[in-house]
């Protein structure tokens, strides 16, 4: 193992900085679909009913992608889906601002299947992670590389909000923003191609040097009898409820504030301190989820989200939606981060993309279905309705999780 890492230690470093910034750009480029992907698609429209198809579209592309993205990155690589998906999420960006020039409801439609599509795959950039270190650092791992996104918040403040100020939010603003992610997305592009050697070949020596439980010649398990190993279900609850119910009220919150009678530039502000919740404290909640345990993480994380839906339901105010939103993001990350250090601990280097796939598939789903139901409620009853169900959402996995058996402490780890 030491001398694995000692021959791996500089490209370590530099991968993990790269992938780090893979996520900054991709932060930027996500911070816009969210803050107006619901109002581009209502706008092309015309019809307010459907204000969560937007976001559901976007969901739901990226759930679909990422699966197929897991699998492949299993056979040849982690780099090229990353640069991949981010090539995709170029020309969804292009679609989507084509779709504003020509008010063509299809174009724009397209557009965030294409950049769902790239969300969906660069976000397997954890994976990637993962793969470079042993077991008890993995959680430290993902969160260096997740750090990255915390920096993509200021695009927010710094580019999109500018290209806004003064505006009314009309098809021919939304131009211009959709083209210059088009941009950041190729640049991501440019970045994920330096990084090397990939994650998965550093993952393989690794797990041929360590042999750490000596399953390392055995085939890759189905996707079932992994999904059956001691810890994996709580992990994968907990994935699936954080995300579905974080990108479900994220997606709504521009369409909240508006209905609340603010501008678009607050819209931006609040989803940065809402990126800076998810990844600000990031390298603390890696090294203490490693500390802690990742079971007592994830229903933590869980419990502070339902704190922040609650909160969402008595708050209308910019601080107020900011503090709300913090927290979602911070809750988020701590459950988040254990559910993929555990899940990842628990499957091999041709294992994991796939593992990871069908839960960021099904989070994805969950969260594009929250999306629509969220914005169906949102329009008949107002936002409580929306706060209630997302705290019931997260409560009830922390709840089941907490209760849940405890897996034998003797059961091994395949390798990793």
């Amino acid at each position: 193992m030491n001398c694995a890492i000692a021959v791996f230690s500089d490209p370590v470093r530099r991968n993990t900085v790269l992938l780090s910034l893979c996520l900054l750009l991709l932060s930027g480029v996500i911070q816009l679909a969210v803050a107006v992907a619901t109002i581009t698609l209502v706008l092309v429209t015309g019809i307010k009913s459907i204000l969560g198809l937007g976001p559901a579209i976007f969901l739901a592309s990226g759930a679909l992608a990422a699966l197929p993205a897991g699998r492949l990155m299993d056979r040849v690589g982690r780099v090229p889906v990353i640069a991949g998906g981010f090539a995709v999420g170029a020309v969804g960006c292009s679609l989507t601002a084509l779709g504003c020039i020509a008010s063509s409801s299809a174009l724009v439609v397209s557009g965030f299947v294409g950049v769902g599509a790239m969300s969906g795959s660069v976000l397997l950039s954890r994976t990637a992670a993962a793969d470079m270190v042993p077991p008890e650092r993995r959680a430290r791992a993902i969160s260096y590389v997740l750090f990255g996104a915390l920096f993509g918040a200021v695009l927010g403040p710094l580019v999109w909000g500018p290209l806004f100020a003064g505006k009314e939010v009309e098809l021919h603003t939304l131009v211009v923003p959709w083209f210059a992610a088009a941009v950041i997305a190729l640049v991501g592009m440019g970045v994920a191609l330096t990084i090397r050697p990939d994650p998965r070949t550093i993952a393989l020596e690794l797990q041929k040097s360590a042999a750490e439980t000596g399953t390392d010649s055995l085939p890759p398990a189905s996707l079932r009898e992994i999904l059956r190993r001691p810890g994996v279900p709580s992990a994968a609850i907990a994935a699936l409820a954080s995300f579905a119910v974080m990108v479900g009220v994220m997606n709504l919150t521009g369409y909240i504030m508006v209905g609340f009678h603010h501008t678009q530039s607050d819209v931006f502000n609040v989803i940065s301190l809402h990126i800076v919740g998810m990844y600000a404290l990031v390298l603390v909640v890696g090294a203490l989820v490693d500390r802690i345990g990742r079971r007592q993480s994830l229903v933590s994380g869980l419990v502070i989200m339902a704190v922040s839906t609650l909160l969402l339901a008595w708050v209308e105010s910019i601080p107020g939606m900011m503090l709300s939103l913090f927290l979602l993001g911070l809750g988020w990350n701590v459950s988040y981060v254990a559910a993929t250090a555990e899940l990842v601990s628990h499957a091999t280097p041709v294992e994991r993309g796939r593992l990871v796939g069908s839960t960021d598939l099904v989070a994805g789903l969950l969260g594009a279905g929250l999306a629509l139901l969220g914005g169906a409620a949102y329009t008949e009853w107002g936002v409580v309705a929306v706060a209630v169900g997302a705290t019931v959402a997260v409560v009830a996995p922390a709840a089941a999780i907490g209760f849940a058996r405890r897996p034998p402490s003797h059961v091994p780890e395949p390798a990793g």
